[in-house]
């Protein structure tokens, strides 16, 4: 089954993370890891009642990082090994500008 994370940002080409020869990520450690990176880039809940989805959490450290985060290729992959295991889905599909995410 493929498996690849991919992010969007205006004005550049989508950011592919390929997953397929990639060991998983364990579901918990995965929601640790991106817990982590939400509180070190001091990111803020999108919704105004404070309540955080896993997927808002995703996009939303997406978004923080922008393009020049992914550019450093080992946080690219250990961003898009979390994602797919924290959301358990093999295709993700990140639009950091409109704060979207499909399967």
């Amino acid at each position: 089954m493929r498996s690849e994370v991919s992010v969007t940002f205006r004005n550049g080409p989508p950011v592919r993370i390929d997953l397929n020869e990639v060991q998983p990520m364990p579901h918990e450690s995965a929601r640790k890891w991106l817990d982590e990176q939400f509180t070190r880039m001091e990111c803020e809940p999108l919704r105004p009642t404070g309540k955080l989805l896993m997927a808002d959490k995703v996009v939303v450290v997406a978004q923080a990082a922008g393009p020049a985060g992914f550019a450093d290729a080992q946080w690219a992959q250990d961003f898009a090994r979390a994602a797919s295991a924290a959301l358990a889905k093999p295709m993700v599909h990140i639009d950091a500008d409109s704060l979207s995410i499909s399967y």
